[in-house]
Order: C-alpha cells, then sequence, then structure tokens
C-alpha cells in the first residue's frame, strides 16, 4: 500500500509516533524515525529493520531537521510524508496562590518551543524536500500530518502552556495548508483524546479507571494503532487537507 512512500516521524521512538512508524513501515514505507538521543530510537529501528532509520533530533533544532531530510534523502531518495508526534506537557496553574508563586515563565516557554515552535520548523523544512517530488496524478507531492490534544480545545486546570501550544497547532493548519497548496502538499491536524501511551500508563490503575470511564464511547483508552490508523487514512484520501480532526470517542474534557 506504501510501497513508494518515505516518512518521517516525529516523537517516533514511543507513544502515538512508535505505532505510526510500525504502520507505515508494515504497509510497506520506509521511514526516518527522529526522536531524542535519549529515546528508544535505536531499539525501535533494530526491531522493524532496513525500513527504519533513526535520526537522533530536537524538533526545535534547525540543524538536527536538517540533518534528517538530509539522511531520507541520501537513503530513501526523496519524502513524502511528515507526520509530527513529537511532544511535552506540564501541569501548573497561571498562579499558586497557597505558596504565592507565578507559572514560571520558563517552563510555558519551553512548552510552547517544543510543541507549537517544533512542529512548525519540521513543517517548514519538510515542505521545501517535498516540493522537490514529481506530483500525482492529483498534483499531490506531499502530506503533512500534526499532532494536537483535545486540550486544544477543552483545556483543563493547570493547562495553560500545554493548551496555548496544541491550539496554536490547530490554528495554524488551514493557513499552512493553503500556503503549500499550489505545490500539492496538504496538512492535516489529528487532535487525541486519551490514549493508552507510556504517558498514562504509569498512572495508578485507579487513574486510569477514572479517566476511562470519562470517555463516553468507546469506553476505553485509545490505542496507539487507532491513532496510526487515522494517520494512513489521511494519507490515503486526497480531499482531506487542512482539517482538523478530534480523534477521542466523543470525550469533552471536565475543567
Amino acid at each position: 500500500m506504501f510501497k513508494n512512500v518515505v516518512g518521517l516521524v516525529t516523537g517516533g521512538a514511543s507513544g502515538l509516533g512508535r505505532a505510526t512508524v510500525e504502520r507505515l513501515v508494515k504497509e510497506g514505507g520506509r521511514v526516518v524515525l527522529c526522536d531524542l538521543q535519549s529515546s528508544s530510537g535505536h531499539e525501535v529501528e533494530k526491531e522493524l529493520g532496513k525500513n527504519v532509520i533513526f535520526v537522533p533530533t530536537d524538533v526545535a533544532s534547525e540543524n538536527d531537521v536538517v540533518n534528517a531530510l538530509q539522511v531520507a534523502k541520501k537513503e530513501f531518495g526523496q519524502l513524502n510524508v511528515a507526520v509530527n508526534c513529537a511532544g511535552i506537557g506540564i501541569a501548573f496553574k497561571t498562579y499558586n496562590f497557597n505558596k504565592k508563586t507565578p507559572h514560571v515563565l520558563q517552563d510555558f516557554t519551553k512548552v510552547l518551543m517544543v510543541n507549537t515552535v517544533g512542529t512548525f520548523n519540521v513543517i517548514r523544512l519538510t515542505a521545501g524536500l517535498m516540493g522537490e517530488n514529481e506530483p500525482n496524478q492529483d498534483g499531490e507531492r506531499g502530506v503533512i500530518i500534526n499532532t494536537a490534544s483535545v486540550a486544544a480545545f477543552d483545556g483543563q486546570m493547570g493547562q495553560a502552556a500545554y493548551s496555548a501550544s496544541k491550539g496554536a497547532i490547530v490554528s495554524m493548519t488551514l493557513p499552512i495548508a493553503r500556503d503549500l497548496a499550489d505545490q500539492g502538499i496538504r496538512v492535516c491536524t489529528i487532535a487525541p483524546g486519551l490514549f493508552d501511551t507510556p504517558l498514562l500508563s504509569s498512572l495508578p490503575d485507579k487513574v486510569r479507571h477514572f479517566l476511562e470511564k470519562s470517555i463516553p464511547f468507546p469506553k476505553r483508552l485509545g490505542k496507539p494503532d487507532e491513532f496510526a490508523l487515522l494517520v494512513q487514512s489521511i494519507i490515503q484520501n486526497p480531499l482531506l487537507n487542512g482539517e482538523v480532526i478530534r480523534l477521542d470517542g466523543a470525550l469533552r474534557m471536565q475543567p
């Protein structure tokens, strides 16, 4: 299905990113896996075989992303798909009235730097390489898929930084899709709800069960491969462009 597809996946060593890498490879694609040096990227590369190349990457670094793209072109000859899954999150209220301390500005900035600036950095650089591709029958040269969050719409207490970073990804999806339309590059964003990722796996069972019950249907955490399946669907459907898709089982987060 993806025999001639070359993808680049950030945050590809774990969670939603790893599931995306696995699905692309399973369907015949080749992938440049981007994640931090401290991640399990090397292990994933070894496990999935010759169609995956791990490139240590800080998504907010221009040099790192340029290097990853050079690897994609040198080893695989092109780039057709980029999936932005790298991201971080913190939970701090705007002001702690008990301790009389405000939200640490550096922490707020760091979340935006990784989630928002990092995503845009990858988009702006991958677009250039995709623009070198020969267009298909629809004139398409590439697909870029970003990861936002339901927090972009239903941010909870303590999520000012995270919600702002993901809300920015939602907001820039349409204008970037319009920017790149002339070159036949589609841009979509997935806004996932609660998924069974390493972050949630570390929570106590009691908390996990509570979270599962908050989802209308199905009453369970999302499976990472269900995220990857939507990535596959977006790649395959040429009319999906400039759209943000909630993948959350009708979840609406409470304050």
